[in-house]
């Protein structure tokens, strides 16, 4: 657009701007927490066991992210929602740390605080080994060529 005095284009709105980002981010996060969801509905935690479904959407969802990262920043130019939607919006959906602290809580108050402190410290430390490895791996997989260059 242009302004009616200058002819020169008059800046997007922020919202206009970031309207894209936002709708992808939203797709994806639903996408994202159906998914999580759909986890728990097919391995659920039964009363007083270890929420190990959780704990493996996380570490999935980190590692996923890891590879992602790579793909997007190191290895394609991809679309600039692509970003937004998969590693905010689908990834920040499926992984939930809100429920790892809501079900360290209710560990803590059943009366089991080995458990709880268990959780406690796996989550986040299996998480972070997830993405690492994840995105060593992706590093080896989508940026490394063979040593030699030719076929034999």
């Amino acid at each position: 657009m242009t302004g009616p005095e200058s002819g020169e284009a008059r800046p997007r709105s922020a919202f206009r701007a970031q309207a894209p980002v936002v709708a992808a981010v939203s797709a994806g996060g639903g996408a994202g927490a159906t998914a999580r969801y759909a986890a728990t509905l097919v391995w659920p935690t039964p009363a007083g066991g270890f929420p190990w479904t959780i704990l493996w959407v996380n570490v999935v969802g980190c590692a996923l992210m890891g590879v992602l990262i790579v793909a997007v920043t190191e290895w394609r130019t991809t679309h600039p929602l692509l970003r937004p939607f998969l590693g905010t919006g689908v990834l920040g959906g499926f992984t939930t740390f809100s429920t790892y602290a809501v079900d360290v809580r209710g560990l803590f108050e059943d009366g089991r605080p080995a458990p709880a402190l268990l959780y406690l410290a796996l989550t986040p430390v299996t998480a972070l080994a997830a993405v690492w490895a994840a995105t060593a791996a992706a590093r080896r997989a989508l940026l490394e060529r063979p040593a030699g260059g030719g076929a034999r």
